[in-house]
Parts: structure tokens; C-alpha cells; sequence
């Protein structure tokens, strides 16, 4: 397919999740299927240019006056991929499958200057979002935002128990790797332009391996500031797909014990063919059962809450989950969130830590929460922030955010990681 092509299944894809309100992922598998034709090239292609249009749906459907997919995919190839105009009328001009040409609206639009805007939109997110991301970013929350309406990278982990960054590096040498821009086991492939194509890094011999996961930045940052140290007794509260089980079990390395657990056993089931690949012995995987974790009660050295959140902190990568999000989401996930953390206190045990963990950017999930929990649970202590990241982050290019209840916010424009938020209390120790 050419250009003109791809333009026009792009359009036909986002007016599908708009009509039928489909996952992206779901709308450009079912294309996929009913267009055989399309090679990887071609779907790589039409990928990009469907999740840059709903990344910075606001800006485009201002600057084109029009909110309709032909409106933001014009606006996306001319504004970002960098054709002009008259270079995409010649090539839907010669394409009996490329979408009608540009009127000449449409050309004035996208070559006019784009008139001023209100913040929300510059900064592509809701409007009833705006409040709550000053709250946590300040003067500096526009462009927080947009930095979280760009394209993310393709970050790595290390596992040090089977290799090291070095030999990762030199193992991907072909995708121009670099080293990560917060831990010292990162590596990242630098976010494509454009058509380009993201490499499928789990077909690569070291990944078959186990030398290395597929992790952010920002997931393996507070995997590693929640601090697990070997012979220690870990509780991973909602361990999920196992992702930061698997960091700390290689911080620790395969000495002590973690415990994995997750109440929803569809989202655990993977955890035991990646603990497997990757050389981990100190995980105990305890499935969703009535009295899984009662043997754990006053025992752990640290509970971690990677806590079910809004992630917002992830728009990059979930761009249709922002214009989805609605107060009422988030307020659920607030209780669900504070069920969750009275729930660990009763496994810490005295002198241990609780580690709280979201991949959200909004302080009623992050800061709110954290006060509050330190109001209901006078006994805990919060681990100042800065101090935290000092410890295991000094000298590093990154500087996150810091708090006043002890947490710290990582973003895209700040650290260059998704958004995260972590907040470590300390229980008295008798």
C-alpha cells in the first residue's frame, strides 16, 4: 500500500472505534483480518498514524475546526509526519485508493497559523482533567501533558540474574539501543517517526533467553525504589503480570522470598512462564484463594501495592483511555485504592515498609491517597521522597518530583519515563 492507502484504512479504522466505542488494539486487529492484503509495513503504518491521531485528538480537531478521523489524520500527516498539502493532493490524485482530495478549507486549515487555544486543549486532555494535573506538575502542567501525548519508546529491563546491560546492548546492536535515562539496567530503542516500525524485540534470541523484559523506565524506577533487598520477605500485593516481581527478585538476587499475588487470576496467569524464562527461584506465585495470604500476616518485610489505578500516567501508550476517563472512574478507583492499602497493613510487620504504587499522574489517586492513609494509620511513617530517590538515583540525569507527603511523581517530560507515583511508610518498630 501507498500513502494515499494508508490514509484512507486509517480513517475507516477510527471512525470504527468511535461508531462502535472498540479498543484500538481490537480495531486494528479486526482491519487486519477483513484486509489480508496489508503487509507489516503497511500495518506498522496505519498504526501509527491511528494512535498519533487520538494522542493529540484536541489540538488537531482545533487546529482543523473538524473532530472528524479524515479532519485529524490530515492533520496528523501534515503536522507531525511533515507533507505539505499539495504533496498529498498529487498522491490521492494518482491512487484509485486514496480518499478524495483536499478542498480548499481543508488546505487553508492546515497551513494557516492555528489560533490560540485554551490550555486543555494545547495540552490534549479532558477539560475536567486540567485542575487535577496542575495540582500535581504546577505552572509546567501543559507541558507535562503534551510531553504525555508524544510517542513513548520501547524500554527494557536487564534481568541481572541471567545477563547484563552491556551484552543486551550489544546483543540489539541493529536497533540502535542506548542506555535508559533512570536505572542502571535500562535499555530503551528510541520512539519512531513517521511509518516507522517498532522491532518485535520477543522474537530476539536474548529475550528467548531471558536476558532482558520488556518494562518502562518508569515501572522498573520504582521497582527499584521500592527496595527489596536480599533474605527479605516480600509481599507483591497485585503483582499482576509480574513485571516489578521479577525486578525485585533480580534486585534481591534470588535470596529471600517474594510473595506474588493478584485478586483477578486471568492477570496472574503469566507470571509463570516469565518467571521461568528469566532465571527466578524466589518467587511463590499464590493465586486469588480464600485464605491464600493468612499465613502472611505480621511476617513481611515489605508489602508493594502496584495499586489498580486510572493510568493516566500511561496516555502515551493508551491514548483512547484519556477520552474515555470520567470522574466517576476515578473516584472508584480511589475506594478500590484505599480498600487495598487498609488491606497490606495488616501483612507488614513491625519495622516493615508498605511501598504504594500507581501508574497515574492524579493526586486523588496519588498524594490525596497518601495522606489519608498516613491519617487512618498513625503507626506508619513516610519515607521522605527525595531521600528515597537519592539513595538508589544519585547523580542521574532524571529528577522526578518530590512531594510534600513523601511521594514522588515520575513523567514523561521530567524523568522521560511513563507517569508513575510512588509513596513508602515505615510502620513503628514495636
Amino acid at each position: 500500500m501507498r500513502l494515499p492507502g494508508r490514509i484512507a484504512a486509517t480513517i475507516e479504522i477510527l471512525a470504527d472505534i468511535e461508531a462502535r466505542k472498540r479498543p484500538v488494539a481490537e480495531a486494528l486487529k479486526a482491519w487486519g483480518l477483513n484486509n489480508r492484503f496489508a503487509g507489516a509495513g503497511d500495518r506498522a503504518a496505519i498504526g501509527n498514524l491511528v494512535y498519533d491521531a487520538l494522542r493529540r485528538k484536541a489540538s488537531h480537531a482545533a487546529a482543523m475546526g473538524s473532530d472528524a478521523p479524515r479532519a485529524l489524520v490530515l492533520s496528523v500527516v501534515v503536522r507531525e509526519w511533515a507533507l505539505t498539502p499539495e504533496a498529498l493532493n498529487d498522491a490521492f490524485a494518482a491512487d484509485s485508493h486514496a480518499p478524495e482530495i483536499l478542498s480548499v478549507e481543508e488546505i487553508e486549515r492546515l497551513v494557516g497559523e492555528v489560533s490560540a487555544a485554551p490550555d486543555h486543549v494545547r495540552a490534549d486532555v479532558p477539560e475536567w482533567t486540567a485542575a487535577a494535573l496542575a495540582e500535581s506538575f504546577g505552572e509546567t502542567w501543559v507541558a507535562e501533558a503534551q510531553a504525555m501525548a508524544g510517542r513513548p519508546p520501547l524500554d527494557l529491563r536487564t534481568n541481572a540474574l541471567r545477563s547484563s546491560r552491556d551484552k543486551v546492548l550489544k546483543s540489539l546492536a541493529r536497533f540502535n539501543p542506548e542506555a535508559g535515562p533512570v536505572t542502571p539496567d535500562g535499555v530503551r530503542l528510541a520512539a519512531g517517526t513517521g511509518d516507522s516500525r517498532t522491532p518485535n524485540v520477543q522474537t530476539d534470541e536474548g529475550y528467548l533467553k531471558g536476558w532482558f523484559e520488556v518494562q518502562d523506565q518508569g515501572s522498573q524506577a520504582v521497582a527499584t525504589l521500592a527496595g527489596a533487598r536480599p533474605g527479605e520477605q516480600v509481599l507483591d500485593l497485585c503483582a499482576g503480570a509480574g513485571g516489578k516481581s521479577l525486578a525485585m527478585a533480580a534486585a534481591m538476587g534470588n535470596k529471600g522470598q517474594i510473595f506474588a499475588y493478584d485478586s483477578d487470576r486471568s492477570r496472574l496467569a503469566p507470571i509463570y512462564d516469565r518467571l521461568k524464562r528469566s532465571g527466578v527461584r524466589n518467587v511463590q506465585v499464590r493465586p486469588p484463594e480464600s485464605g491464600a495470604l493468612d499465613d502472611l500476616i505480621g511476617k513481611m518485610d515489605r508489602v508493594v501495592i502496584d495499586a489498580p489505578c486510572t493510568g493516566t500516567g500511561t496516555w502515551r501508550r493508551q491514548p483512547t483511555a484519556k477520552w474515555k476517563l470520567t470522574p466517576d472512574q476515578v473516584a472508584t478507583r480511589v475506594g478500590e485504592q484505599r480498600a487495598i492499602l487498609d488491606q497490606a497493613v495488616a501483612f507488614v510487620k513491625p519495622g516493615g515498609a508498605l511501598v504504594y504504587i500507581t501508574c497515574s499522574v492524579l493526586p486523588d489517586e496519588n498524594a490525596h491517597q497518601a495522606k489519608a492513609f498516613l491519617e487512618r494509620h498513625p503507626d506508619f511513617a513516610a519515607v521522605p521522597g527525595n531521600t528515597l530517590w537519592m539513595k538508589h538515583f544519585a547523580g542521574g540525569a532524571a529528577r522526578a518530583r518530590f512531594s510534600p507527603e513523601g511521594g514522588i511523581l515520575l513523567s514523561p517530560l521530567s524523568t522521560g519515563t511513563d507517569g508513575f507515583y510512588l509513596f513508602m511508610a515505615q510502620r513503628a518498630a514495636g
